[in-house]
């Protein structure tokens, strides 16, 4: 089964040009899948030690799921791993005309959880700490905080970021290739500019390829190293919440609505394939205007 989850990880990352981040996924639920009928001893070729793809049946799957729910996992992450499967069951059909076990399969509905949004007074105090700051990894740091704000984007396309994708003069920002595999170009705003112009002083980049966000060994930055300076910022600033770096893109739509951007316009700025993912930032609104008319109504 190996070798048959590589080329599916392949054909993912070549002929559908799936995102890293998703392709990295996909591979490592199908490993897991493969190490349960291991470890069960199903569909397995004794020969070679390896589970035989064409042996694997629904009743497999239907235990595995299970499995992973009697372990504690969350409903979002059995879908996810549903979906792994059908993908790479669907891509064995095309490809070797084999069944397909898991087509009939269903995870149940998924959790319509509220993104976690920073109030804007929270992303300020943010904001300035990182400011308030000389050394190199203050000043990259400021600068990288404010573009995932300004932006919107997901951490992984802003580690993606080279020099060339800013454009200074038009105040845009070129997201290439985001989630779908698509290119987007984002508005900019003078402070996130500004702040990059002075992290650009510092880094001095040899070329306009180079990556924006670097460490201090001059390496482009990974997504988990965004994360640990989030929560080290969140620290200094005094700021009790364990908001993510992906907080400051929910934060971004959430506010850009409460002042008076239309979903149409946030969709496009966050690059999302349907509008129904970006509804959820107006549940978010919502529940903010809710708990407010709550706390301050006489006989709410």
């Amino acid at each position: 089964m190996l070798k048959h989850i590589d080329a599916f990880a392949h054909y993912l990352a070549g002929t559908v040009a799936a995102a890293t981040n998703t392709v990295k996924s996909y591979r490592a639920d199908l490993i897991s899948f493969r190490a349960f009928m291991l470890e069960h001893g199903f569909a397995s070729d004794r020969a070679s030690a390896e589970v035989a793809v064409e042996g694997i049946e629904t009743d497999h799957i239907r235990a595995y799921l299970a499995n992973l729910i009697r372990q504690g996992a969350r409903r979002a992450t059995v879908q996810r791993r549903l979906a792994a499967l059908k993908a790479f069951f669907r891509y064995q059909q095309t490809l070797n005309g084999l069944a397909d076990p898991a087509r009939r399969l269903r995870a149940g509905k998924r959790e319509d959880r509220l993104p976690t949004v920073m109030q804007e007074a929270d992303v300020n105090k943010l904001l300035a700490d990182a400011e308030n700051g000389t050394s190199k990894a203050a000043l990259r740091d400021h600068a990288l905080f404010e573009t995932l704000y300004a932006c919107g984007l997901r951490v992984s396309e802003l580690t993606g970021l080279n020099w060339r994708d800013i454009d200074e003069d038009a105040g845009v920002v070129l997201v290439r290739r985001g989630k779908g595999g698509k290119d987007r170009l984002v508005p900019i705003g003078e402070p996130a500019l500004a702040a990059l112009e002075r992290w650009r002083k510092v880094q001095q980049p040899a070329s306009h390829d180079d990556p924006v966000f670097t460490n201090l060994r001059d390496q482009r930055l990974t997504t988990r190293s965004v994360q640990r300076m989030m929560s080290q910022r969140l620290k200094r600033a005094e700021l009790n919440t364990s908001a993510t770096p992906h907080g400051l893109r929910h934060s971004f739509a959430t506010h850009m609505l409460d002042h008076g951007a239309d979903l149409r316009t946030i969709q496009d700025l966050l690059g999302h394939a349907s509008l129904a993912t970006t509804q959820r930032y107006t549940q978010v609104s919502i529940a903010r205007l809710k708990e407010v008319h709550r706390r301050a109504h006489p006989r709410a």
